[in-house]
């Protein structure tokens, strides 16, 4: 299984960006979904995750700003990220696995957000 992250980059506070997750087969539609975020210096956590029959979990500090979706024709799990604030930058992970709210059994490579003030 292998899930390639994408959609980083550079962007100033109130912006927006669109990560996406694209799994290598079907494992989008058979496990659920998850992005975690890994800011400089600091462990790994979870920001959002989707089971597979569509049920959402974020994190408090995300609530209202990011929406996490997946499109299982597509093997691919979306993470929409508005209103972003100097605090979001780290790198992103998108994960699939059976563990409920942190699936993480597959990893992705990780993508770069870099929010500037």
């Amino acid at each position: 299984v292998q899930l390639q992250a994408s959609g980083g980059g550079l962007v100033q506070a109130g912006g927006s960006l669109r990560l996406s997750c694209v799994a290598s087969d079907s494992v989008v539609s058979i496990f659920h979904m998850g992005w975690y975020h890994q800011a400089p210096g600091k462990q790994r956590e979870l920001v959002a995750s989707i089971t597979t029959d569509g049920r959402t979990n974020y994190i408090d500090s995300v609530k209202g700003r990011f929406t996490i979706s997946r499109d299982n024709a597509k093997n691919m799990a979306v993470l929409q990220m508005n209103s972003l604030k100097p605090g979001d930058t780290g790198v992103y992970y998108c994960a699939a696995g059976s563990g409920w709210p942190r699936p993480a059994s597959f990893w992705g490579q990780g993508t770069l957000v870099t929010v500037s003030s």
